[in-house]
């Protein structure tokens, strides 16, 4: 296990203060704001703290209202919303210097047997095995270039393969714009067989290139193009069991943009073509005015 996916594992254990309020803090980086899928993780590690082992969340649905601030921990209040005799629900609020940043609403259920089926099928991409790792394949486009070498030399813990192009690749390469993308990811660690921890990290693992698929049906990219944005809601339903340290392939695509939002949709199978999360996100898509235009 590497030590970020040790740092990141570490994040996840909150710090319990009082009933139903627990305490995160974020990683000590130099970063503006605190990484959505973070927040996202962690509320749901609080959530899942006060609901019985036997129920698993089934559904999530969260806002981010105003930018985490990394410096200082982050307080998440756990309202009991509802214990019923199958399911039940919890409302987190997140806060920091007294203001909520981020609210969300989760539901577990007790695993109950029901009629199945799956009308969704999984994209036909390479094997994980056999694609460059994420670092790797940025390396072939960036190479020696000045300020990428630290950024990429830093341990990450999420092991991702890209089967679509880099949002860096297309805005480089119009041929190569699209609005679908296509991850595989695994924590290249074994895991213990706790529920609640794959649905949790498989939620921090989401926020990582949804907003992606926007900016790449443009050829746009961060850093590259006069672009800001920011995540502005997140929902995930969790169909059935899975592990995270086990290959799930992330499969995006942006069915709109418009008015500075952009909506982006993901369905995560497991390798033998299981649909075991579906997420949807909108996002806030921003063109940087130019401080003195001319």
């Amino acid at each position: 296990m590497n030590e970020a996916l040790k740092e990141l594992l570490d994040l996840l254990d909150l710090e319990q203060i009082e009933l139903d309020i627990f305490r995160g803090r974020s990683p000590e980086e130099r970063i503006q704001r605190v990484f959505g899928g973070q927040v996202a993780a962690q509320a749901l590690v609080a959530a899942g703290r006060t609901v019985p082992d036997d129920r698993h969340v089934h559904s999530l649905h969260a806002y981010f209202i105003r930018p985490g601030d990394p410096a200082i921990p982050i307080v998440y209040n756990v309202e009991r919303v509802r214990d019923g005799r199958s399911f039940t629900t919890r409302r987190v609020v997140a806060i920091q210097h007294g203001k909520a940043i981020f609210t969300m609403s989760a539901s577990f259920h007790v695993p109950e047997e029901g009629w199945a089926h799956q009308a969704a099928a999984m994209p036909r991409v390479p094997d994980p095995e056999t694609l460059p790792t994420f670092q790797d394949k940025l390396y072939d486009l960036v190479g020696d270039e000045p300020g990428w070498k630290d950024w990429l030399s830093k341990p990450r813990p999420v092991d991702a393969r890209y089967a679509s192009p880099l949002t860096f690749e297309a805005s480089r390469n119009p041929e190569l714009i699209s609005a679908e993308t296509n991850v595989w990811f695994r924590y290249d660690a074994e895991l213990p067989d706790d529920p609640l921890l794959h649905v949790v990290l498989a939620a921090y693992a989401s926020d990582f290139t949804l907003v992606d698929t926007i900016l790449l049906a443009h050829g746009l990219s961060w850093g590259t193009s006069n672009v800001m944005g920011a995540s502005l809601d997140h929902a995930m339903w969790f169909h059935r069991p899975f592990r995270s340290d086990d290959w799930l392939l992330y499969a995006q695509e942006s069915p709109w943009s418009g008015g500075a939002r952009g909506l982006a949709r993901g369905q995560m199978f497991t390798s033998s073509g299981d649909l075991v999360v579906s997420v949807v996100q909108e996002a806030m898509i921003r063109e940087i005015k130019s401080q003195n235009p001319r």
